[in-house]
């Protein structure tokens, strides 16, 4: 069984109030997350979830949003809840240098010998599959404004698969990589479309009909999409709970 908590739904504005990026992804092997927005040691702590608990963290891309959480997850672990155990990070090239040049940009003198845990960097190339804390883990490019790219994720384990787009402009690999998935986990920015590389909603009604997944499910939601009210395609909110299966 694979468990998707949504602990932050938000857009780079947290529109509406919603948290940044941030998707728990929880099985018998352990706890990862999917993305880890600036504010996603605050979700962790307002879902009453021990930070020592996650595994790793999987991230798509590198902007604030997505991964500007993660100096913050290291500082509690070394001042706060004192973690022993590895740690893990894995997402694009480059991950490595960034996360390191903005904690070093925030907390100057606080440096990264002083970590008294194995922090491990895994960088993904697109097309490349791997395992993750017993996660099987698909990548794929998507069409996205970020350096050095963008990546989208199908991730499987046992009887549970997920999709998830990452930041993207709509691409036929929606429809491709979405087939036997659970759930496909789509970010919809908007209403209509405001950027050639954000997906609104207009893009996901015009071909949800071709998508082969189980459920869909938009997140990333910019504040038109959350004061539209009822929409014909589901919306992940906050504290959200699925419990994935085949």
């Amino acid at each position: 069984m694979l468990r998707l908590r949504v602990l932050g739904s938000g857009d780079a504005f947290n529109s509406g109030g919603a948290l940044h990026s941030a998707y728990l992804l929880e099985h018998d092997g352990g706890k990862v997350l999917l993305e880890c927005g600036a504010s996603t040691l605050a979700a962790l702590k307002k879902a009453d979830i021990d930070p020592l608990e996650i595994d790793a963290v999987l991230v798509s891309h590198l902007h604030g949003d997505h991964f500007g959480g993660i100096p913050f997850l290291l500082l509690d672990y070394m001042f706060a809840s004192c973690r022993r155990r590895p740690f893990i990070v894995a997402g694009p090239p480059s991950i490595r240098e960034r996360v390191r040049s903005v904690y070093a940009g925030l907390y100057k003198e606080s440096h990264f010998h002083q970590i008294p845990f194995a922090f491990d960097e895994v960088t993904i190339e697109p097309g490349q599959n791997l395992e993750l804390q017993g996660l099987r883990v698909e990548a794929f490019e998507v069409p996205h404004v970020a350096e050095p790219f963008c990546l989208g994720y199908r991730v499987s384990v046992g009887g549970g698969t997920l999709l998830f787009s990452g930041d993207s402009a709509w691409t036929g690999e929606f429809v491709t990589r979405s087939r036997g998935t659970d759930v496909f986990l789509c970010e919809c920015c908007s209403l209509d479309k405001k950027s050639e590389f954000h997906t609104c909603y207009v893009d996901i009604l015009a071909h949800k009909d071709e998508l082969g997944c189980s459920r869909l499910l938009l997140t990333h939601l910019g504040a038109d999409v959350r004061s539209a009210g009822e929409l014909e395609v589901e919306c992940a909110y906050d504290g959200m709970i699925l419990e994935l299966a085949s």
